[in-house]
């Protein structure tokens, strides 16, 4: 099982069947805060969904597609980070995340997000890692910016979100940088 201890707090952990209520209770509690920049967050609107989402990465998981797991703060599930569309002939991933808002401004995210960027290029020899995020989303385009990520483009309405269209910003670390 995935589990990477980040510091004396924070910890990754692969996400579990197990993890259906706690989360679900989060993304519950959070749902307005959530909506404002992740699509998904009306189709989730009960544990069975959840535990779909669960499931859903798992299998990722086992077919090596992706790392889904939970943020653990203290203890408690703080949100979500993982992995998705890895292309292991070109070395590539893309990392997606996402905070309860009763843990926004600790400084988790970066950190979690600068452990899983760590683990992937050190110990899976990853080459590009890459972070998109909403041109508005200031907060979760903080991360890979604070963290040295390069600032690549723009993808013009990259996403529709409920009744509108946002703009992507793609972000990028590539193996040889991240060893600086």
């Amino acid at each position: 099982m995935f589990l990477h201890r980040v510091d004396g707090d924070l910890a990754l952990k692969l996400i579990g069947p197990n993890d259906a209520d706690e989360l679900y209770q989060l993304t519950d509690h959070s749902r307005n805060h959530l909506r404002t920049w992740l699509g998904w967050v009306d189709s989730n609107d009960s544990v069975e969904d959840t535990r779909e989402f669960i499931k859903n990465g798992l299998r990722n998981y086992a077919e090596n597609r992706g790392i889904p797991a939970c943020i653990l703060f203290r203890g408690n599930i703080a949100g979500i980070i993982g992995t998705q569309d890895t292309d292991w002939t070109n070395r590539s991933t893309s990392i997606g995340y996402w905070l309860c808002e009763d843990y926004i401004g600790k400084g988790i995210m970066t950190r979690a997000v600068k452990a899983l960027t760590n683990y992937l290029i050190q110990e899976l020899k990853i080459n590009r890692v890459e972070i998109r995020a909403a041109e508005k989303n200031v907060s979760s385009r903080s991360i890979p910016e604070r963290l040295g990520y390069t600032q690549e483009g723009k993808i013009r309405q990259a996403e529709w979100l409920y009744d509108h269209y946002v703009d992507h910003i793609v972000y990028s670390m590539l193996a040889h940088e991240w060893s600086k």
